[in-house]
This record gives structure tokens, sequence and C-alpha cells, in this order.
């Protein structure tokens, strides 16, 4: 599977504003939205690339591999269930620190097309022996 890498940059830069906001606010129910949003886009079912896609009409110019941004989703996903964990017992430095954490990763991809979960794939991938 393969995806576009401009939704990709558009998807982390509304994960960041997203994040922003739930560390502004406090808001749990905005993170364990944003859970949900990262629990679609493993399975290939991104809400922002949907919105990307209604807006830019034109074609990449080249398509990236899907498993690695799916993977970074995940990562990010197991961030913000940190966080809710947080939010939810009222531990405040975990809530924050989990979803600072995400909130980096998400901005590294947005600003600099800098993808952490994608790294970490990779990283793995290389250590672990090829499935014969």
């Amino acid at each position: 599977m393969q995806a576009d890498p401009r939704a990709l940059r558009f998807a982390a830069a509304v994960t960041t504003i997203v994040l922003a906001l739930v560390l502004v606010t406090g808001s749990a129910w905005l993170l364990a939205a944003q859970a949900v949003v990262f629990t679609l886009s493993i399975f290939g079912v991104s809400p922002y690339g949907m919105v990307f896609k209604g807006m830019v009409k034109s074609s990449p110019r080249e398509l990236e591999d899907a498993a690695p941004p799916r993977f970074a989703q995940g990562v990010g996903l197991a961030f913000a269930l940190v966080g809710l964990v947080g939010y939810v017992t009222q531990i405040t430095p975990l809530a924050l620190g989990a979803t600072a954490a995400a909130l980096f990763a998400a901005f590294l991809n947005a600003a600099f097309g800098f993808c952490l979960g994608c790294e970490m794939f990779l990283i793995i991938r290389r250590l672990l022996p090829a499935a014969r």
C-alpha cells in the first residue's frame, strides 16, 4: 500500500494543532478523539488524509510505503492512550508528558518532514532477522 507524503504531512500538522489544544485545555475528550484518529489511521482510514484529498485535487509526484507511517500512528496511539490514563487518573505529569511527546513527534513531521515513528519502524525492521 502506498501513501501520499503531502497528506501525511497535512495529517501531522492537524495532529500538532489538536495535541497543542489538548495541552492548553487539558481536554481528555479531545485527546480521546485524537486516539480514535490514530486508530483509524493504523487501518488505512485517515480522517485527516480524507480532508486533504477533498481539498487537493492534484496527484502527488511520488508515493511512499504506507507501512512506516501506519506504525508511527500506532506509536502516536500508544502515547495518546498513556496520556488518557494520566488524565483519567489525574496524574498530571503523565498526561502532559505523554501528550507533549506525541506533539513533539507530530510537529517534527509537520514542520520538517521527519517522522520519528517511521524511523523507529525502519530501525526495528533492520534489527529483526528477515522472515524466510
